[in-house]
């Protein structure tokens, strides 16, 4: 019998969509829950701490935004994979700034639903053995996953933790918003690069002026000491 790699709920309150999620996580050796409305989904979240979240924005009782905010704002960073609707760009850029780490649009293949899963997962568990980063006033720890601002903690998304980390761990160098959905996403080719906006913007404003990220027009993004 194969291991399970963990609990993924899947909050869906479309069962047919829910029915092929659980079918493929399943396939590929996740464990599956399945709530069909956010308040029941939320209650499981809190009460079965699942390796990641499938989470429609879509649903009755609690939608998928106030879902997400009532899981931040309990402290609670378990790897968030947002499902919207096309029309739905604008509740899905405030589903990255409440803390979502990624988002799929319907209609979408299950075998990328379950490639993205994979892919959250791995950029929550981190590159293993590297030392700790300092730049300016901040300080990185990778085996903790932890950052702090002049000694003090700040609390950062698994995905607002790996953009600031490889950025910080090439400190001087610049990279376009397409180099950074490859090498921190994993989505090499991914053509939506505003999403790397919302996360520096989502690093900036966590950070203040501690923020060592500078905007490279025209090219991208990179790291620099904010003191120099």
């Amino acid at each position: 019998m194969t291991e399970s790699k963990g609990l993924v709920l899947v909050v869906e309150d479309e069962r047919h969509i829910a029915d092929v999620q659980r079918l493929y996580l399943a396939r590929e050796g996740f464990g599956v829950h399945v709530e069909a409305d956010g308040t029941a989904g939320l209650a499981a979240a809190r009460r079965m701490h699942p390796v990641a979240i499938v989470l429609d924005i879509g649903l009755p009782g609690l939608d998928g935004i106030a879902f997400c905010t009532a899981l931040r704002d309990a402290g609670d960073w378990t790897p968030v994979l947002l499902v919207t609707a096309r029309g739905e760009e604008a509740d899905r850029i405030l589903g990255l700034e409440l803390g979502a780490d990624d988002y799929l649009t319907k209609p979408f293949s299950p075998r990328e639903l379950v490639a993205r899963v994979k892919t959250v997962l791995r950029r929550a568990a981190g590159p293993p053995g590297r030392p700790a980063e300092t730049v300016g006033r901040l300080s990185l720890d990778p085996l903790s996953r932890t950052v702090r601002r002049d000694g003090e903690p700040v609390e950062l998304t698994t995905t607002e933790f790996n953009l600031l980390a490889h950025l910080v761990r090439h400190t001087g160098q610049v990279f376009t918003r397409e180099q950074l959905l490859a090498r921190v996403w994993g989505y090499p080719g991914y053509r939506d690069t505003r999403m790397v906006d919302v996360f520096v913007s989502q690093l900036r404003a966590k950070l203040g002026d501690a923020s060592p990220i500078r905007t490279v027009r025209g090219v991208g993004y990179s790291a620099t000491d904010p003191r120099t």
